[in-house]
């Protein structure tokens, strides 16, 4: 990791500490977990946290920030180009680590941070344990009590971008919820807990490591307001825990591994030329990760290549031929468009079904006459819309196939970066095991399909059982996706030869969300631009 910008406080045991003593310590009993000082740990890359919020929104004083999606981290050939900035924040417990990663994730003004906490991954008791914990005999306080196996492999995920689904643990029961929480990558992850630093393994995942520390006293009265008020323990149970485990452990496990830290935030959330500290650092780090896609190289890198063979074109019969010449029209109605693009989506719809993989099946007609015919081998076809034009495929989709499940993704671009950014992700439960349809109307580039694409990747769906479908795509958008992913199935009633210099299809159908739904094109937007900027 980058040096922390120099601070005119003490330099204490290789970390830098704000106006604090912060006395190193450390008797050994770390050994087994920790790497020894002598080695001279250096920083690595990567820590995870969990979206504690429901839904996945982090509301501050200034803005509302999307805690559970992802940046586009991913360039040309489909493949990630960088991971994720993380944060490792340790501390007693009530130290304020929470605080203080709230206040960081406010000052970054960033919009894709993931917060995840250590909390979520104690191990699921054993009735006798229950009973222990139930008399407030059990230590939660140990390293033994955090399930460090699922932790690590949910971080190694997350930082890679890739969906993860956190447990959800219940204080009041001491054992972990049915439902878990599905989190996204992030531009800053943010990981707190009392045993942040407490495994080797962790400690590779961390780019940065902070370590909250706060008074004992303190952090015993908040102990005490929450766990009553939050956790339904009483005071006597709370205060026979502390002295029992809290306060041993503390001394024990999580005082030493201040040594450890880039930075000591004394005071915790109050301590705001700390926090101001961190984030001109994860700042900088940021701008050398920052990746733009380059639409430019895009539309350059297959120019005069023949298409993929993966890409299968609606035949040009004269009814399709004439179909699009109706709603390639700007003069045709609003209602006629409609009609004739439902049609066309039914064609197009069958079409892609064709390519499912089938295997012969028998059957006994009524005239008591066997029949050799055949049916869909495979589990499921799920549908998978990026919003909102491939939401009006959904009905062309459940019209052929009975039962079928629906999926939704919302992709938009960045009008600043250029870049797709995913904003809205509802998949359905198991879909690695599906046949999956991705339905947009038109693709231009194939930014927004390769994206789409890749979070179906990252839901561990195969990618030879993917199917890109689309209305309209340009020669540019073909070339992309097929290079990128070139086991997907492509999917389209017609190709177009051209982009433009703002990425819209030439000659193409114009904005086809706007024609479909009747709202207006921007009003700065002029005749010349009414394609849909649809990457």
């Amino acid at each position: 990791m980058n040096s922390l910008p120099a601070y005119s406080g003490a330099r204490i045991s290789g970390c830098w500490t704000l106006s604090s003593d912060g006395s190193g310590g450390g008797d050994g009993s770390l050994d087994r977990l920790l790497p020894s000082v002598s080695m001279g740990i250096s920083p690595r890359k990567r820590t995870t946290s969990q979206c504690k919020s429901e839904p996945p929104l982090l509301l501050t004083s200034k803005r509302t920030i999307y805690t559970a999606g992802r940046p586009p981290w991913y360039n040309e050939h489909g493949t990630q180009s960088k991971e994720a900035f993380v944060i490792g924040l340790c501390g007693g417990s009530a130290s304020g680590k929470t605080t203080v990663a709230r206040k960081i994730i406010e000052a970054l003004d960033v919009p894709w941070v993931v917060l995840l906490s250590m909390d979520s991954f104690y191990k699921v008791l054993s009735p006798e344990e229950q009973i222990q914990a139930a008399r407030n005999d059990y230590n939660f306080d140990h390293p033994d009590a955090f399930d460090f196996g699922l932790l690590t492999h949910t971080l190694r995920k997350l930082k890679q971008g890739k969906s993860v689904k956190i447990p959800v643990y219940d204080f009041t029961t001491h054992g972990r919820q049915k439902d878990w929480k599905t989190v996204y990558g992030a531009s800053v992850i943010i990981f707190e807990g009392i045993m942040s630093f407490a495994d080797k393994e962790l400690l590779k995942l961390l780019d940065m490591k902070i370590f909250v520390e706060t008074d004992s006293d303190i952090r015993l009265v908040r102990r005490l307001r929450r766990d009553i008020t939050e956790r339904g323990r009483d005071i006597e149970g709370v205060i026979k825990q502390y002295n029992k485990f809290v306060k041993p452990a503390f001394e024990q496990y999580i005082e030493p591994t201040m040594r450890l830290a880039d930075l000591v935030v004394p005071r915790g959330g109050g301590n705001m030329v700390a926090i101001d500290l961190i984030v001109q650092h994860v700042h900088s780090q940021l701008e050398e990760r920052k990746l733009r896609w380059d639409m430019a190289a895009l539309a350059s890198a297959h120019q005069a290549q023949p298409l993929p063979q993966t890409l299968s074109v609606l035949e040009s019969t004269p009814q399709v031929r004439g179909m699009h010449t109706i709603i390639r029209n700007k003069e045709t109605s609003r209602d006629e468009f409609i009609f004739y693009s439902k049609r066309l989506m039914r064609l197009l719809i069958e079409r892609a079904l064709s390519f499912l993989p089938s295997q012969v099946h028998m059957v006994q007609t009524p005239q008591g006459e066997d029949y050799e015919g055949r049916i869909f081998h495979g589990k499921r076809i799920t549908g998978v819309s990026i919003l909102r034009a491939g939401e009006t495929m959904e009905p062309a989709l459940r019209a052929v196939c009975k039962d079928v499940r629906i999926g939704k993704i919302l992709i938009q671009t960045n009008q600043d970066t250029g870049e797709p950014e995913l904003h809205y992700l509802r998949l359905p439960k198991d879909i690695s095991e599906d046949h999956v349809v991705l339905m947009d109307c038109t693709v231009s580039t194939g930014a927004a399909a390769m994206m789409a694409v890749r979070v179906l990747l990252d839901h561990d769906v195969q990618e030879d059982k993917i199917l890109l479908v689309s209305l309209l795509m340009a020669e540019m958008g073909v070339h992309s996706v097929a290079y990128a992913f070139p086991q997907v199935k492509i999917i389209t009633t017609a190709v177009d030869k051209k982009v433009n210099d703002v990425f819209h299809i030439i000659p193409g159908i114009g904005n086809f969300g706007d024609r479909y739904f009747g709202t207006d094109a921007p009003p700065d937007w002029s005749e010349d631009d009414l394609d849909e900027p649809s990457y």
